[in-house]
C-alpha cells in the first residue's frame, strides 16, 4: 500500500483517486488550486499524481518543491494550447515536454510520465476496450518507474500492456501523441480510446 496524493479533482484526478482507493491505497485528493491543501497532501504522500491542467502544472508543482523532495511525481497531464473548441491544438513545450520541464525544475523529485495517451476512462478501466491498450512509462529513476508500474497493475493494466520507453526525455514522444486526440474526438466523439502499439 502506498500513501498517494492526487493533485487535481476533476474527471482525471477524481477517477484516479477513486480507483486507487478501491485498490487499497491510502489516497488524499486536493484540488488544482495551489495552497495549504495541496502542500499538506504532497508532504504526507509517498507518491504524488499530477492531474492538474497541464498548462499550469509547472508553476503549481514548482511551488511545492520542498514537499516533493524525494517523492515520486506521476505526471499524467499534457501541456497544450487549445483550439477555440477547447480541444488541444499545439504543444506548450515543443521540442521538450511537461515531464522534462518538471524534472528539470524539481531535480530531487523522481518524475514518471504515464497514462497521458488515452481518454481518462481508460486510465482505470483498460480492459473495457475491445483491443489491449498500451500504457507508456518515461522516467530517469528505475525504482520510481517500478513503483508506478505496480500502481498501473493495481489499476487493471496487464503487465504486457505496459511499455517502458526509457528516460524522461522519451516523454516528449507520448506528449506529442496528444495531437492525435482532437482529430479522433472530432471524427468519432468521446468514445474511450488509447494510442497503443499493436504487435
Amino acid at each position: 500500500m502506498n500513501a498517494i496524493a492526487v493533485l487535481g479533482n476533476g474527471r482525471v484526478g477524481g477517477n484516479l483517486a477513486t480507483a486507487l482507493t478501491r485498490a487499497g491505497h491510502q489516497v488524499t485528493a486536493a484540488d488544482r488550486a495551489p495552497g495549504a491543501a495541496a502542500a499538506d497532501a504532497a508532504r504526507t504522500a509517498d507518491v504524488v499524481i499530477n492531474a492538474t491542467p497541464g498548462a499550469g502544472s509547472l508553476e503549481r508543482l514548482t511551488a511545492l518543491r520542498e514537499e516533493l523532495r524525494g517523492k515520486i511525481l506521476v505526471d499524467v497531464s499534457n501541456a497544450t494550447l487549445d483550439a477555440p473548441d477547447g480541444l488541444p491544438a499545439d504543444l506548450l513545450y515543443p521540442g521538450s515536454s511537461l515531464a522534462e520541464q518538471l524534472q528539470e525544475a524539481l531535480p530531487e523529485t523522481h518524475v514518471v510520465k504515464t497514462l497521458n495517451t488515452m481518454l481518462f476512462p481508460v486510465m482505470t478501466a483498460p480492459a473495457t476496450l475491445t483491443q489491449p491498450p498500451t500504457a507508456y512509462l518515461s522516467g530517469d529513476d528505475p525504482q520510481a518507474k517500478q513503483t508506478v508500474h505496480q500502481l498501473l497493475v493495481d489499476l487493471g493494466w496487464h503487465k504486457e500492456w505496459i511499455t517502458d520507453l526509457g528516460g524522461i526525455r522519451t516523454a516528449r514522444a507520448t506528449e506529442a501523441a496528444i495531437l492525435f486526440v482532437p482529430h479522433v474526438i472530432r471524427s468519432s466523439g468521446f468514445t474511450p480510446f488509447a494510442i497503443s502499439i499493436a504487435r
